[in-house]
């Protein structure tokens, strides 16, 4: 685990919570060992830490920044594509550990593990050494590259993209839920945005809100292109 250290960026006093943060539900539940833990505890841990620190980020970074684009733009930062390329860039798959199940079906690879993964080592940097080391991972890690653009200062991806469909007669946008998955504390929600019956964005969210923002904000880039 000393290369992983590395690329996070500190030295675990404790290395079992990195350990825990890397491990699958699929290999706790082989090894038939009390002492065998999933990541699942951690990440939810995460995804507050994740959430608090994004917030307080955006509160920071622009002053005039309105509550509900706030909302959006947080929704995007710690969306599942943006942990996925963080886990990406850390080489995560190469340090989980999986159930031969899981292995054989692809989870090394899963964006959703993934992304989990890195919410588990947020609260693994949390637990071992408090939340001004979680953070800082954070910044480098998720938020370094976070832009604020006129459209997240103005009007939300549903609203702008019922503004610009409405610019023709007869024109009917409609959103469709298409996917659930995840545990309770962790649901992923998948909805598909249709233009008079045509589909023109899919998009994924932790709720059903933030999966609707995302799939006009694909339809709107498609539209837009």
């Amino acid at each position: 685990m000393g290369d992983l250290e590395k690329k996070i960026g500190y030295t675990f006093r404790s290395p079992r919570l990195l350990e825990t943060a890397l491990t699958h539900s699929s290999y706790a539940n082989e090894k038939h060992d009390g002492d065998c833990e999933s990541y699942e505890r951690l990440e939810f841990l995460g995804d507050s830490i994740l959430g608090f620190t994004t917030a307080e980020f955006l509160y920071a970074y622009e002053p005039a920044l309105p509550e509900g684009s706030m909302t959006r733009l947080r929704a995007e930062l710690v969306c599942e594509s943006s942990l996925h390329k963080v886990a990406l860039a850390l080489d995560l798959g190469r340090y989980m550990r999986l159930g031969k199940g899981e292995e054989r079906s692809g989870g090394r690879e899963r964006p959703s593990i993934l992304a989990d993964m890195v919410e588990a080592i947020i609260a693994a940097l949390y637990l071992d050494a408090g939340l001004e080391q979680a953070k800082s991972f954070i910044m480098s890690r998720v938020l370094k590259d976070a832009e604020i653009s006129e459209e997240h200062r103005s009007q939300d991806y549903k609203t702008v993209l019922q503004e610009l469909v409405q610019r023709k007669a007869d024109q009917h946008i409609a959103y469709e839920l298409i996917g659930e998955s995840g545990p309770d504390h962790n649901k992923r929600f998948t909805f598909r945005v249709s233009v008079n019956g045509v589909s023109a964005g899919e998009g994924t969210g932790r709720t059903k809100k933030e999966a609707e923002q995302m799939a006009a904000k694909q339809a709107l880039e498609t539209l837009q292109a």
